[in-house]
């Protein structure tokens, strides 16, 4: 449920698949493979992957014809909606628009504006929608040179640019992204283009960095912009696996109240008044429970000093005190366990709760 501390600008929609982004529709997780796209086996078992960990949309690299080919034997195999990453050669976009969900093509290298237009006339017979993606690392010449540097300005021009083809031809059927590897410098140009145009946004911090250089990144910048109810839909860039992507991205999401999947962990920073190894804990935890889709919340506490309160807010709740722990279930005290056993009562109770809501929700709808 999207958090009432935050007021989301209303933009148009398009769908991508049976994925709607903008308006008031949930914003969308999404990230992109990074196996050999003609690798049709490889590439499909990556995208069930990131389905499985949460992810909405998946984007696919089509370099080349060899790849747009394999993009449509690995559309035929999975039910995500796909994104064709389009870059430089117009015809690949063409080739794949009868097949893709989405077409992502870049202002900087895609070319001269009557190659745009004929990828704007296959999105319309296909009834596509088309994602702009400004980069910084990418402008065209001309911008570089009047610029000096890439900046906020020459991000939003670029996409002005292309928002004027788009609407000369009558296109409305698409979103943008205006992206760089600086925070101040994304977040600048979202704000920017938010005011300009009333279509869906696509956030990001682009090459971000490492595992968690770029989780700390993307969640500032991206986070920021959220939090200002800018952003419809989000790639969380990351040089590590795309799983990693979907994780982060959710977790920023559960972090602003806007979106929630899966276990959510409330833990103490481990400080010596623990009474059990709370970073231990907290990891197995999330491990065993990471098949988990339903929506709980867990609070893992150390020391009876916030434990109660914490636990009497989660629906399982675990307070460290001596000589036994006390286990909370929807703000009640259940039963006290050990040091020992707590991964394997936590789990249990988790699984069993969900399975008597479950349960419960069947028997509601019948």
């Amino acid at each position: 449920m999207m958090s009432n501390w935050i007021k989301r600008k209303n933009t148009e929609v398009v769908s991508v698949g049976n994925v709607k982004v903008g308006g008031t529709n949930p914003i969308s997780v999404q990230s992109m493979t990074n196996t050999n796209t003609s690798d049709v086996i490889s590439t499909v078992k990556q995208i069930n992957d990131l389905e499985a960990a949460g992810a909405d949309i998946v984007r696919v690299s089509v370099p080349g014809f060899d790849e747009a080919k394999a993009f449509k034997e690995i559309k035929k195999a999975v039910s995500i909606p796909l994104v064709a990453d389009i870059h430089f050669d117009y015809k690949i976009a063409l080739e794949v628009a009868d097949t893709a969900d989405c077409l992502r093509i870049n202002p900087g290298n895609i070319g001269k504006e009557s190659k745009i237009k004929e990828v704007i006339a296959a999105a319309k017979h296909n009834n596509v929608p088309i994602r702009v993606g400004v980069n910084a690392g990418s402008l065209e010449k001309d911008l570089q040179k009047k610029y000096g540097e890439p900046n906020a300005d020459a991000l939003v021009e670029s996409a002005l640019r292309h928002v004027d083809i788009l609407e000369r031809f009558n296109f409305t059927n698409y979103k943008m992204s205006l992206k760089a590897s600086n925070i101040e410098m994304t977040v600048e140009a979202y704000r920017k283009i938010s005011n300009l145009i009333n279509q869906p946004l696509h956030l990001g911090i682009t090459e971000a960095g490492s595992y968690r250089a770029g989780t700390v990144k993307s969640s500032i910048g991206v986070g920021m912009l959220l939090s200002e109810g800018i952003g419809d839909t989000i790639r969380i860039s990351l040089a590590s696996d795309p799983i990693d992507e979907i994780k982060v991205g959710w977790d920023i999401l559960k972090s602003l109240n806007i979106r929630s999947r899966g276990v959510k962990i409330i833990a103490c920073p481990s400080c010596s008044r623990q009474n059990f190894n709370v970073i231990e804990v907290v990891n197995e935890l999330e491990q065993k429970l990471e098949d988990i889709s339903d929506d709980i919340e867990v609070a893992i506490i150390g020391c009876y000093v916030n434990g109660p309160g914490e636990s009497k807010a989660a629906e399982i709740g675990l307070t460290g005190a001596s000589p036994s722990n006390l286990l909370y279930v929807d703000g009640v005290p259940d039963k006290k366990i050990s040091s020992e056993n707590l991964v394997q009562e936590i789990e249990e109770k988790v699984r069993e709760k969900l399975s008597l809501r479950n349960s419960t929700e069947i028997i509601a709808r019948s």
